[in-house]
């Protein structure tokens, strides 16, 4: 690979006693995996700057799966995310590793990740609506191509009183039967505009994102769901209700 990339670090773990193995997000070459060898070690002026949210520029090199990191950049200082706008970037973080596939390009997405991270570091409260445009941008890039705004039966448009019923694969079906599955019409524009105007309408997208990732994530838990559970706990008197992913 030649030149220098644009990217930000997912996920990272030691390899050895002195490496790390990261998984990076790049703008024009997608999720991959480098060695960054050395990185650990006490004199490595990499160390500090392999970090989750910080804007990098990268090289690297080398054939397989795994890359050999050539060299790494902080573009600024990290983005300033804590308690829980960092919890709701390590989840995003996490979707993304789980779902992104190997070395595909997602040029778009790397703006839409770029402005949720940001959207994040500036978030006073509740960091839902950053989360639910975010997720539906991702449903987007991934292909999931579905109509909010008519119905799936009759081609109608959705009227914003009337209850419909979401089918995977085929999309929302007028319907009388309410419950996990039903949004009304009012619900179903609001996804369309990703603007959530109230608390029924979020509530409803962040049940509809969930529905619509679970395919894409499997049926292995989000570590940083689990992270989080343990953050509120903790910390009960700093959350806003109903929040998160």
């Amino acid at each position: 690979m030649e030149g220098w990339q644009r990217a930000f670090v997912l996920h990272g773990r030691p390899y050895s006693e002195t490496s790390l193995l990261l998984d990076l997000f790049t703008e024009s070459h997608g999720r991959i995996k480098v060695l960054a060898k050395g990185a650990r070690s006490r004199r490595s002026q990499l160390k500090g700057c392999l970090q989750p949210f910080t804007p990098l520029l990268v090289r690297w090199g080398g054939k397989g799966g795994v890359k050999t990191l050539r060299g790494a950049e902080p573009v600024s200082l990290s983005l300033p995310l804590s308690g829980l706008t960092l919890y709701s970037g390590l989840y995003v973080n996490e979707v993304l590793s789980r779902v992104l596939e190997h070395e595909t390009a997602y040029s778009s997405l790397f703006f839409d990740y770029l402005d949720c991270i940001q959207s994040l570091a500036g978030v006073n409260g509740s960091p839902e609506h950053v989360l639910r445009r975010f997720e539906l941008a991702l449903l987007s890039h991934l292909g999931y191509g579905i109509d909010f705004l008519h119905c799936a039966g009759s081609g109608a448009p959705v009227a914003d009183e009337m209850t419909y019923r979401y089918r995977e694969e085929k999309g929302f079906i007028a319907s009388l039967v309410i419950d996990h599955h039903s949004f009304t019409g009012r619900d179903l524009i609001a996804l369309d505009n990703r603007e959530f105007p109230d608390a029924d309408t979020l509530r409803a997208a962040k049940r509809f994102t969930r529905i619509a990732l679970k395919p894409y994530l499997g049926g292995k838990p989000l570590k940083s769901r689990e992270l989080f559970r343990t953050f509120t706990v903790k910390k009960p008197a700093d959350l806003p209700p109903d929040n998160h992913q």
